[in-house]
């Protein structure tokens, strides 16, 4: 997207891959609002917000709810200003908190492998089942 152009919720949602209910119903709880508004009412998205769009949804994965994601959300954007001071205790907090989400991530990490690891071997027992009999072999 060139530099100050904005973006209609049509464009967004084809290049994020979301649908237009999920970007308006994101706007609608707070967790993504768009930076502008057109004089028509339409929505109108920057290169930030399609970026804050693109990280929401890359969270979904995770199974946080929306507010668990907006506070992540929240907590990255204050650790990226800089909010990092060793003898800061909302610095400390902030740093808490990530990690806690960090360990949820590993968590969630881990147990998707055991799924894929599970439906890898379905596969592999589906494709032998579905294989053709060798010659002169009946089941």
């Amino acid at each position: 997207m060139r530099e100050g152009r904005v973006l209609q919720i049509g464009e967004v949602a084809g290049r994020v891959g979301l649908s237009l209910r999920t970007i308006r119903h994101w706007d609608e709880v707070g967790l993504v609002v768009p930076s502008a508004r057109s004089v028509g009412g339409f929505r109108l998205y920057t290169d930030a917000d399609v970026e804050r769009l693109q990280l929401v949804k890359s969270l979904k994965p995770l199974n946080l709810t929306l507010d668990q994601i907006r506070d992540l959300v929240q907590l990255m954007d204050t650790a990226r200003a800089g909010v990092h001071g060793p003898d800061d205790d909302r610095a400390a907090e902030v740093r808490s908190r990530l990690a806690l989400y960090r360990a949820a991530a590993e968590a969630r990490i881990e147990a998707l492998g055991a799924q894929l690891h599970g439906l890898q071997s379905l596969a592999r027992d589906l494709k032998a089942l579905s294989a053709p009999e060798p010659a002169g072999r009946t089941r």
